[in-house]
Protein backbone atom coordinates (compact mmCIF):
# COMPACT_ATOMS: atom_id res chain seq x y z
CA UNK A 1 0.00 0.00 0.00
CA UNK A 2 1.25 3.57 -0.87
CA UNK A 3 1.95 5.91 1.57
CA UNK A 4 0.51 9.26 1.27
CA UNK A 5 3.09 10.98 2.21
CA UNK A 6 4.74 9.89 -0.97
CA UNK A 7 5.54 12.54 -3.55
CA UNK A 8 4.75 9.88 -6.53
CA UNK A 9 1.26 9.20 -4.86
CA UNK A 10 0.67 12.64 -3.85
CA UNK A 11 1.26 13.54 -7.80
CA UNK A 12 -1.03 11.20 -9.03
CA UNK A 13 -3.84 11.97 -6.72
CA UNK A 14 -3.11 15.94 -5.76
CA UNK A 15 -6.66 15.76 -3.30
CA UNK A 16 -5.67 12.33 -1.54
CA UNK A 17 -5.14 15.22 1.19
CA UNK A 18 -7.63 17.60 1.54
CA UNK A 19 -10.70 15.00 0.34
CA UNK A 20 -12.98 14.29 2.92
CA UNK A 21 -13.49 10.38 2.75
CA UNK A 22 -16.94 9.61 0.32
CA UNK A 23 -18.51 7.90 2.92
CA UNK A 24 -18.34 10.94 4.90
CA UNK A 25 -19.81 13.38 2.28
CA UNK A 26 -22.03 10.33 1.87
CA UNK A 27 -23.39 10.58 5.25
CA UNK A 28 -22.88 14.54 5.36
CA UNK A 29 -25.26 14.88 2.58
CA UNK A 30 -27.64 12.14 4.12
CA UNK A 31 -27.42 14.29 7.44
CA UNK A 32 -28.33 16.98 5.10
CA UNK A 33 -31.30 15.37 3.69
CA UNK A 34 -32.64 14.32 7.10
CA UNK A 35 -32.12 17.86 8.31
CA UNK A 36 -34.48 19.11 5.43
CA UNK A 37 -36.36 16.20 5.77
CA UNK A 38 -36.93 16.95 9.21
CA UNK A 39 -37.92 20.42 9.32
CA UNK A 40 -40.70 19.35 6.52
CA UNK A 41 -41.86 16.49 8.80
CA UNK A 42 -41.81 18.33 11.78
CA UNK A 43 -43.45 21.55 10.08
CA UNK A 44 -46.22 19.02 8.23
CA UNK A 45 -47.04 17.07 12.07
CA UNK A 46 -46.82 20.48 14.08
CA UNK A 47 -49.73 21.75 11.91
CA UNK A 48 -51.70 18.54 11.91
CA UNK A 49 -51.54 18.75 15.66
CA UNK A 50 -51.93 22.31 15.81
CA UNK A 51 -55.15 21.48 13.53
CA UNK A 52 -56.09 18.32 16.34
CA UNK A 53 -55.78 20.78 19.46
CA UNK A 54 -57.46 23.18 18.00
CA UNK A 55 -60.44 21.16 17.18
CA UNK A 56 -60.00 19.38 20.61
CA UNK A 57 -60.37 22.54 22.53
CA UNK A 58 -63.50 23.86 20.29
CA UNK A 59 -65.35 20.56 21.11
CA UNK A 60 -64.07 21.31 24.78
CA UNK A 61 -65.77 24.32 24.72
CA UNK A 62 -69.41 22.89 22.92
CA UNK A 63 -68.86 20.57 26.31
CA UNK A 64 -68.55 23.28 28.23
CA UNK A 65 -71.36 25.46 26.28
CA UNK A 66 -73.67 22.33 26.87
CA UNK A 67 -73.29 22.05 30.91
CA UNK A 68 -73.66 25.52 31.61
CA UNK A 69 -76.26 27.56 29.14
CA UNK A 70 -79.03 26.01 30.41
CA UNK A 71 -78.28 27.19 33.81
CA UNK A 72 -77.05 30.29 32.68
CA UNK A 73 -80.23 31.43 30.89
CA UNK A 74 -82.39 30.45 34.26
CA UNK A 75 -80.11 32.76 36.02
CA UNK A 76 -80.00 35.63 33.68
CA UNK A 77 -84.49 35.10 33.53
CA UNK A 78 -84.60 34.99 37.51
CA UNK A 79 -82.45 37.91 37.65
CA UNK A 80 -80.27 35.70 40.32
CA UNK A 81 -76.76 37.67 40.85
CA UNK A 82 -75.34 35.22 43.11
CA UNK A 83 -76.19 32.29 40.82
CA UNK A 84 -75.03 33.85 37.87
CA UNK A 85 -71.53 34.90 39.45
CA UNK A 86 -71.05 31.28 40.53
CA UNK A 87 -72.23 29.74 37.60
CA UNK A 88 -69.96 32.67 35.24
CA UNK A 89 -67.16 31.93 37.47
CA UNK A 90 -67.15 27.88 36.83
CA UNK A 91 -67.20 28.80 33.59
CA UNK A 92 -64.31 30.67 33.31
CA UNK A 93 -62.41 28.28 35.87
CA UNK A 94 -62.51 25.20 33.43
CA UNK A 95 -59.05 24.28 32.04
CA UNK A 96 -59.75 25.04 28.04
CA UNK A 97 -61.77 28.82 28.77
CA UNK A 98 -59.34 31.90 28.61
CA UNK A 99 -62.09 34.47 28.29
CA UNK A 100 -66.04 33.91 29.02
CA UNK A 101 -68.47 37.17 27.84
CA UNK A 102 -72.24 37.15 29.18
CA UNK A 103 -74.49 39.95 27.40
CA UNK A 104 -77.86 40.14 29.24
CA UNK A 105 -80.43 41.74 27.14
CA UNK A 106 -83.43 43.67 28.58
CA UNK A 107 -86.30 45.22 26.95
CA UNK A 108 -85.64 48.84 27.55
CA UNK A 109 -82.58 48.87 28.85
CA UNK A 110 -78.90 49.10 27.59
CA UNK A 111 -77.40 45.43 27.22
CA UNK A 112 -75.37 44.54 30.53
CA UNK A 113 -72.04 43.09 29.94
CA UNK A 114 -70.43 40.27 32.33
CA UNK A 115 -66.87 39.16 31.06
CA UNK A 116 -64.23 36.83 33.13
CA UNK A 117 -60.70 36.07 32.16
CA UNK A 118 -58.39 33.86 33.12
CA UNK A 119 -55.36 36.44 32.84
CA UNK A 120 -54.95 39.81 33.68
CA UNK A 121 -51.72 39.82 31.11
CA UNK A 122 -52.40 39.71 27.58
CA UNK A 123 -52.95 36.05 25.22
CA UNK A 124 -49.72 36.08 23.31
CA UNK A 125 -52.22 35.21 20.16
CA UNK A 126 -55.77 35.21 20.93
CA UNK A 127 -56.90 35.42 17.47
CA UNK A 128 -55.61 31.73 16.97
CA UNK A 129 -57.68 29.94 20.05
CA UNK A 130 -61.29 28.91 19.01
CA UNK A 131 -64.18 30.39 20.18
CA UNK A 132 -67.85 29.94 20.44
CA UNK A 133 -70.76 32.19 20.74
CA UNK A 134 -74.15 31.49 21.62
CA UNK A 135 -77.81 32.99 22.19
CA UNK A 136 -79.03 32.22 25.69
CA UNK A 137 -83.21 31.37 25.86
CA UNK A 138 -85.61 29.96 28.13
CA UNK A 139 -88.81 28.96 27.59
CA UNK A 140 -91.14 30.50 30.17
CA UNK A 141 -94.19 28.70 28.92
CA UNK A 142 -94.45 26.00 26.20
CA UNK A 143 -94.11 27.00 22.77
CA UNK A 144 -92.76 30.37 23.88
CA UNK A 145 -89.20 31.10 23.87
CA UNK A 146 -87.54 34.12 25.48
CA UNK A 147 -84.06 35.22 24.10
CA UNK A 148 -82.24 36.63 27.46
CA UNK A 149 -78.95 37.28 26.18
CA UNK A 150 -76.11 35.36 24.25
CA UNK A 151 -72.99 33.74 25.64
CA UNK A 152 -69.08 34.14 23.72
CA UNK A 153 -66.86 31.74 25.65
CA UNK A 154 -62.81 32.10 23.82
CA UNK A 155 -60.21 28.82 24.44
CA UNK A 156 -57.27 29.64 26.18
CA UNK A 157 -54.42 30.72 23.62
CA UNK A 158 -51.95 29.41 26.39
CA UNK A 159 -53.24 26.39 27.17
CA UNK A 160 -53.40 25.52 23.48
CA UNK A 161 -49.51 26.55 22.94
CA UNK A 162 -48.31 24.17 25.78
CA UNK A 163 -50.22 21.63 24.35
CA UNK A 164 -48.76 22.36 21.11
CA UNK A 165 -44.92 22.55 22.42
CA UNK A 166 -45.26 19.28 24.42
CA UNK A 167 -46.29 17.70 20.86
CA UNK A 168 -43.23 19.43 18.77
CA UNK A 169 -41.07 18.28 21.31
CA UNK A 170 -42.29 14.69 20.86
CA UNK A 171 -41.86 14.91 17.51
CA UNK A 172 -38.13 16.79 16.69
CA UNK A 173 -37.07 13.86 18.97
CA UNK A 174 -38.25 11.07 17.17
CA UNK A 175 -37.48 12.78 13.87
CA UNK A 176 -33.76 13.51 15.23
CA UNK A 177 -33.91 9.69 16.50
CA UNK A 178 -34.70 8.54 13.00
CA UNK A 179 -32.25 10.81 10.82
CA UNK A 180 -29.51 9.94 13.10
CA UNK A 181 -30.24 5.94 13.01
CA UNK A 182 -31.03 6.58 8.85
CA UNK A 183 -27.46 8.26 8.62
CA UNK A 184 -25.81 5.43 10.76
CA UNK A 185 -27.02 2.92 8.85
CA UNK A 186 -26.31 4.04 5.88
CA UNK A 187 -23.02 5.16 6.45
CA UNK A 188 -22.24 1.45 7.81
CA UNK A 189 -23.79 -0.01 4.73
CA UNK A 190 -21.45 2.51 2.33
CA UNK A 191 -18.45 1.77 3.92
CA UNK A 192 -18.66 -1.89 3.46
CA UNK A 193 -20.03 -2.28 0.50
CA UNK A 194 -18.15 0.58 -1.66
CA UNK A 195 -15.72 2.69 -0.04
CA UNK A 196 -13.37 -0.40 0.91
CA UNK A 197 -13.15 -1.40 -2.48
CA UNK A 198 -13.01 1.80 -4.08
CA UNK A 199 -9.91 2.23 -1.94
CA UNK A 200 -8.68 -1.15 -3.15
CA UNK A 201 -9.08 0.41 -6.72
CA UNK A 202 -7.46 3.72 -5.70
CA UNK A 203 -4.47 1.93 -4.61
CA UNK A 204 -4.51 0.17 -7.78
CA UNK A 205 -4.09 2.76 -9.93
CA UNK A 206 -1.70 4.92 -7.72
CA UNK A 207 0.82 1.62 -8.41
CA UNK A 208 0.63 1.66 -12.10
CA UNK A 209 3.32 2.49 -14.50
CA UNK A 210 3.80 1.64 -18.30
CA UNK A 211 6.04 -1.94 -17.11
CA UNK A 212 2.78 -2.92 -14.79
CA UNK A 213 -0.28 -2.30 -17.13
CA UNK A 214 -0.04 -6.10 -17.06
CA UNK A 215 -1.20 -6.26 -13.69
CA UNK A 216 -5.44 -6.78 -13.34
CA UNK A 217 -7.31 -5.12 -10.91
CA UNK A 218 -9.04 -7.70 -9.00
CA UNK A 219 -11.33 -6.93 -5.92
CA UNK A 220 -11.94 -8.49 -2.97
CA UNK A 221 -15.38 -9.38 -3.32
CA UNK A 222 -16.64 -13.33 -1.91
CA UNK A 223 -18.82 -13.21 -5.08
CA UNK A 224 -19.48 -11.36 -8.29
CA UNK A 225 -22.27 -9.59 -8.26
CA UNK A 226 -22.44 -8.10 -11.38
CA UNK A 227 -23.43 -4.44 -10.29
CA UNK A 228 -21.11 -1.13 -10.35
CA UNK A 229 -18.18 -2.46 -8.90
CA UNK A 230 -17.85 -5.17 -11.27
CA UNK A 231 -18.24 -2.64 -14.06
CA UNK A 232 -15.48 -0.16 -12.38
CA UNK A 233 -13.47 -3.54 -11.93
CA UNK A 234 -14.04 -4.49 -15.37
CA UNK A 235 -13.52 -0.67 -16.95
CA UNK A 236 -10.29 -0.42 -15.30
CA UNK A 237 -9.11 -3.96 -16.81
CA UNK A 238 -9.97 -2.77 -20.07
CA UNK A 239 -8.42 0.60 -19.97
CA UNK A 240 -5.33 -1.05 -19.13
CA UNK A 241 -5.27 -3.00 -21.93
CA UNK A 242 -6.61 -0.05 -24.22
CA UNK A 243 -3.62 1.64 -22.53
CA UNK A 244 -0.92 -0.89 -23.40
CA UNK A 245 -1.76 -1.13 -26.63
CA UNK A 246 -2.18 2.61 -27.36
CA UNK A 247 1.53 3.30 -25.95
CA UNK A 248 2.57 0.88 -28.38
CA UNK A 249 1.24 2.32 -31.34
CA UNK A 250 2.35 5.61 -29.97
CA UNK A 251 5.94 4.42 -29.61
CA UNK A 252 5.78 3.10 -33.09
CA UNK A 253 3.85 5.97 -34.57
CA UNK A 254 6.70 8.20 -33.22
CA UNK A 255 9.67 6.58 -35.11
CA UNK A 256 7.43 7.12 -37.97
CA UNK A 257 6.61 10.75 -37.48
CA UNK A 258 10.15 11.48 -37.21
CA UNK A 259 11.01 9.98 -40.12
CA UNK A 260 8.39 11.97 -42.20
CA UNK A 261 8.57 14.98 -40.19
CA UNK A 262 10.73 16.89 -43.27
CA UNK A 263 8.32 15.43 -45.98
CA UNK A 264 5.19 16.65 -43.94
CA UNK A 265 6.58 20.32 -43.16
CA UNK A 266 7.22 20.69 -47.11
CA UNK A 267 3.63 19.28 -47.52
CA UNK A 268 2.01 21.43 -45.62
CA UNK A 269 3.99 24.59 -46.47
CA UNK A 270 2.80 23.76 -50.57
CA UNK A 271 -1.03 22.85 -49.22
CA UNK A 272 -0.54 26.15 -47.06
CA UNK A 273 0.36 28.30 -50.55
CA UNK A 274 -2.55 26.71 -52.55
CA UNK A 275 -4.87 27.56 -49.66
CA UNK A 276 -4.45 30.71 -50.04
CA UNK A 277 -4.55 31.36 -53.70
CA UNK A 278 -7.87 29.31 -53.01
CA UNK A 279 -9.08 31.56 -50.65
CA UNK A 280 -8.08 33.98 -52.77
CA UNK A 281 -9.97 33.13 -55.80
CA UNK A 282 -13.02 32.18 -53.10
CA UNK A 283 -13.06 35.50 -52.07
CA UNK A 284 -13.57 36.82 -55.48
CA UNK A 285 -16.23 34.57 -56.13
CA UNK A 286 -18.32 35.20 -52.95
CA UNK A 287 -18.56 38.86 -53.83
CA UNK A 288 -20.33 38.29 -57.46
CA UNK A 289 -22.59 36.26 -58.74
CA UNK A 290 -21.29 33.39 -61.63
CA UNK A 291 -24.03 33.65 -63.50
CA UNK A 292 -24.40 36.84 -64.71
CA UNK A 293 -20.85 38.17 -63.53
CA UNK A 294 -22.65 41.19 -61.62
CA UNK A 295 -22.05 41.70 -58.15
CA UNK A 296 -24.16 39.58 -55.44
CA UNK A 297 -26.00 40.81 -52.80
CA UNK A 298 -23.06 40.54 -50.03
CA UNK A 299 -21.47 43.10 -52.58
CA UNK A 300 -24.02 44.91 -52.55
CA UNK A 301 -24.51 45.24 -48.89
CA UNK A 302 -21.28 46.32 -48.21
CA UNK A 303 -20.66 48.96 -50.77
CA UNK A 304 -24.55 50.57 -49.96
CA UNK A 305 -23.51 51.06 -45.89
CA UNK A 306 -20.24 53.10 -47.47
CA UNK A 307 -22.48 54.81 -50.16
CA UNK A 308 -25.34 55.90 -47.92
CA UNK A 309 -23.07 57.05 -45.02
CA UNK A 310 -20.99 58.71 -47.63
CA UNK A 311 -23.71 60.95 -48.94
CA UNK A 312 -25.46 61.74 -45.39
CA UNK A 313 -21.57 63.10 -44.61
CA UNK A 314 -21.28 65.18 -47.18
CA UNK A 315 -24.24 66.21 -48.46
CA UNK A 316 -24.53 64.33 -51.71
CA UNK A 317 -27.40 62.80 -53.29
CA UNK A 318 -27.84 59.20 -53.91
CA UNK A 319 -30.65 57.03 -55.63
CA UNK A 320 -31.36 53.77 -56.37
CA UNK A 321 -32.90 51.74 -58.90
CA UNK A 322 -35.05 48.62 -58.44
CA UNK A 323 -35.53 46.29 -61.46
CA UNK A 324 -37.10 43.20 -62.28
CA UNK A 325 -37.44 41.05 -65.62
CA UNK A 326 -41.13 41.24 -66.42
CA UNK A 327 -43.41 37.98 -66.76
CA UNK A 328 -39.86 36.47 -65.95
CA UNK A 329 -41.51 32.95 -64.91
CA UNK A 330 -43.57 32.69 -67.77
CA UNK A 331 -40.49 32.67 -69.93
CA UNK A 332 -38.78 30.21 -68.25
CA UNK A 333 -41.65 27.96 -68.73
CA UNK A 334 -41.46 28.29 -71.92
CA UNK A 335 -38.37 28.46 -72.82
CA UNK A 336 -37.01 26.34 -70.31
CA UNK A 337 -34.50 27.14 -67.46
CA UNK A 338 -31.33 26.79 -69.67
CA UNK A 339 -32.64 30.11 -72.02
CA UNK A 340 -33.99 31.83 -68.74
CA UNK A 341 -30.02 31.34 -67.24
CA UNK A 342 -29.02 33.10 -70.99
CA UNK A 343 -31.74 35.73 -70.58
CA UNK A 344 -30.83 36.92 -67.53
CA UNK A 345 -26.84 36.70 -68.36
CA UNK A 346 -28.23 39.16 -71.81
CA UNK A 347 -29.91 41.50 -69.25
CA UNK A 348 -27.06 41.40 -67.12
CA UNK A 349 -25.07 42.71 -69.97
CA UNK A 350 -27.37 45.67 -70.82
CA UNK A 351 -27.12 46.88 -67.52
CA UNK A 352 -23.59 47.04 -67.21
CA UNK A 353 -23.14 49.06 -70.49
CA UNK A 354 -25.71 51.06 -69.35
CA UNK A 355 -23.91 51.91 -66.02
CA UNK A 356 -20.58 51.52 -66.02
CA UNK A 357 -19.02 54.76 -64.89
CA UNK A 358 -16.89 54.63 -61.75
CA UNK A 359 -19.13 54.37 -58.22
CA UNK A 360 -22.12 53.15 -60.18
CA UNK A 361 -22.71 49.68 -59.19
CA UNK A 362 -25.03 46.92 -60.45
CA UNK A 363 -26.34 44.09 -58.39
CA UNK A 364 -28.16 40.49 -58.60
CA UNK A 365 -30.58 40.46 -55.01
CA UNK A 366 -31.51 37.19 -56.75
CA UNK A 367 -33.99 35.73 -58.85
CA UNK A 368 -34.73 37.97 -61.91
CA UNK A 369 -34.55 40.88 -59.62
CA UNK A 370 -31.62 43.84 -59.80
CA UNK A 371 -30.70 46.60 -57.92
CA UNK A 372 -28.53 49.32 -59.37
CA UNK A 373 -27.05 52.06 -56.72
CA UNK A 374 -26.26 55.79 -58.13
CA UNK A 375 -23.81 57.89 -55.91
CA UNK A 376 -24.48 61.28 -56.80
CA UNK A 377 -27.99 60.82 -58.83
CA UNK A 378 -30.56 63.04 -58.29
CA UNK A 379 -34.46 61.52 -58.30
CA UNK A 380 -34.32 63.08 -61.66
CA UNK A 381 -30.99 61.81 -62.83
CA UNK A 382 -31.78 58.55 -61.82
CA UNK A 383 -34.98 58.02 -63.81
CA UNK A 384 -33.41 59.15 -67.10
CA UNK A 385 -30.92 56.97 -66.00
CA UNK A 386 -33.55 53.99 -65.69
CA UNK A 387 -35.35 55.62 -68.64
CA UNK A 388 -31.37 55.05 -70.59
CA UNK A 389 -31.99 51.63 -69.75
CA UNK A 390 -35.54 50.81 -70.81
CA UNK A 391 -33.99 51.73 -74.36
CA UNK A 392 -30.94 49.93 -74.28
CA UNK A 393 -32.87 46.87 -72.90
CA UNK A 394 -35.59 47.64 -76.17
CA UNK A 395 -32.84 48.47 -78.36
CA UNK A 396 -31.35 44.98 -77.62
CA UNK A 397 -34.77 43.04 -78.85
CA UNK A 398 -34.41 40.35 -76.76
CA UNK A 399 -37.31 37.81 -77.62
CA UNK A 400 -40.14 36.84 -75.00
CA UNK A 401 -42.62 35.34 -76.42
CA UNK A 402 -44.74 34.45 -73.80
CA UNK A 403 -45.22 38.20 -72.24
CA UNK A 404 -48.07 40.15 -72.61
CA UNK A 405 -46.80 42.97 -72.52
CA UNK A 406 -44.73 42.94 -75.47
CA UNK A 407 -42.78 40.33 -77.55
CA UNK A 408 -39.04 41.39 -76.43
CA UNK A 409 -37.92 41.03 -73.10
CA UNK A 410 -38.91 44.61 -70.91
CA UNK A 411 -38.28 45.50 -67.00
CA UNK A 412 -39.74 47.49 -64.57
CA UNK A 413 -38.34 50.06 -62.45
CA UNK A 414 -38.62 51.45 -59.19
CA UNK A 415 -36.50 54.76 -58.56
CA UNK A 416 -35.90 56.36 -55.20
CA UNK A 417 -33.40 58.85 -53.73
CA UNK A 418 -32.48 59.32 -50.27
CA UNK A 419 -34.24 62.00 -48.29
CA UNK A 420 -32.50 62.71 -45.41
CA UNK A 421 -35.22 64.57 -43.40
CA UNK A 422 -36.85 60.93 -42.84
CA UNK A 423 -34.23 58.15 -43.49
CA UNK A 424 -31.14 57.36 -41.72
CA UNK A 425 -30.76 53.44 -42.77
CA UNK A 426 -30.31 52.20 -46.03
CA UNK A 427 -33.37 49.82 -45.94
CA UNK A 428 -35.75 53.00 -45.51
CA UNK A 429 -34.34 53.92 -49.54
CA UNK A 430 -34.57 50.55 -50.41
CA UNK A 431 -38.20 49.96 -49.41
CA UNK A 432 -38.80 53.19 -50.61
CA UNK A 433 -37.50 51.86 -54.38
CA UNK A 434 -39.64 48.43 -53.97
CA UNK A 435 -42.37 50.20 -53.64
CA UNK A 436 -42.03 52.09 -56.32
CA UNK A 437 -41.37 49.11 -58.36
CA UNK A 438 -44.56 48.09 -57.24
CA UNK A 439 -46.39 50.46 -58.69
CA UNK A 440 -44.91 50.08 -61.51
CA UNK A 441 -45.44 46.41 -62.11
CA UNK A 442 -49.31 47.46 -60.78
CA UNK A 443 -49.16 50.11 -63.70
CA UNK A 444 -48.78 47.63 -66.06
CA UNK A 445 -44.87 46.63 -66.02
CA UNK A 446 -42.35 48.27 -68.74
CA UNK A 447 -41.82 51.10 -66.85
CA UNK A 448 -40.07 52.94 -64.23
CA UNK A 449 -42.18 54.88 -61.31
CA UNK A 450 -40.59 57.11 -58.94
Amino acid sequence: MPDRHDPDFTELWPHSRTSAALGRRLVFATLLFCLFFTLATVAVRTWFAWNNNVKAMNAELHLIDQVFQGTLAKAVWEMDRDALKEQLDSVASAAPVGQVTLRIVRPGRDPEILERRRSTEPDPDPASAPSLHRDLAVTPYPDAREQVGDLTIVGDPRLLWQRLWKEVAVIIITQVIQSLALAGLIMAMFNRTVTVHVRHVARHLSQLTPATLGRRLRLRRQRRNDDELDLLQAGVNLVQEKLATYLQRQHEDELALAASRDQLAELVEQRTAELRAANVRLEALSRFDPLTGLANRRHFDELKAVEFNRALRHGHPLSVLMCDIDHFKAYNDSHGHAMGDQCLSNVAIVMSSVFSRSGELVARLGGEEFAILLPGFDLLQAHQAAEQLQAALAGAQLAHGASPVSPYMTISIGVAELDRATMDRFDQLLQRADQALYRAKSQGRARSVS
